[in-house]
């Protein structure tokens, strides 16, 4: 009993205390899928406009100072102090109760014949592929399992939408 107590035993206690509340915290925050995109205002009239996936509010992990661009500095006190001040743009979808889309701009043209690809779980494709269909939007079903669609965007670009192999 007085090792529980002692100033160590308390700091494992307290160290065990805050483990805990990290993964409660974590284990309740949204899965979030990344897509970068070259264009924004292109990708938020397909996104909403066409598969009119909901606008969802930002999840609270990303308030505090998350840098989601490529080769962001890591010691932000180090960077300029205007690109510190500096908002950056996406927007934030649901797609189920707890899985979100975000769509942030940076991405650069790549080779028309192979881009970037993504991969959400079996019953987000699933709903997607419905929203799809039911709208008439023109697409190709590629494989059944795993379930791998195309669909075009409005710039006619081809893209690819497979469920993720555990």
């Amino acid at each position: 009993m007085e090792t529980i107590f002692s100033t160590q035993g308390i700091m494992v206690m307290l160290l065990g205390a805050y483990a805990y509340a990290m993964w409660l915290f974590l284990s309740s925050a949204p899965k979030v899928h990344t897509v970068m995109v070259s264009n924004l205002s292109q990708a938020q009239e397909f996104y909403e406009g066409v598969l009119k996936l909901p606008v969802a509010a930002v999840p609270l992990h990303y308030y505090y100072g998350y840098d989601y661009r490529l080769g962001a500095p890591a010691d932000m006190v180090l960077s300029q102090r205007q690109e510190r001040d500096r908002t950056y743009d996406g927007i934030w979808y649901q797609l189920q109760k707890n899985v979100q889309l975000h769509v942030v701009p940076g991405a650069h043209a790549s080779s028309p014949i192979r881009a970037r690809h993504l991969c959400f779980n079996r019953t987000c494709i699933e709903q997607l592929l419905l929203k799809i269909q039911l709208k008439s939007i023109k697409h190709k079903i590629l494989n059944d399992q795993p379930l791998n669609f195309l669909v075009k965007d409005l710039n006619g670009n081809v893209i690819e939408i497979v469920e993720a192999q555990n």
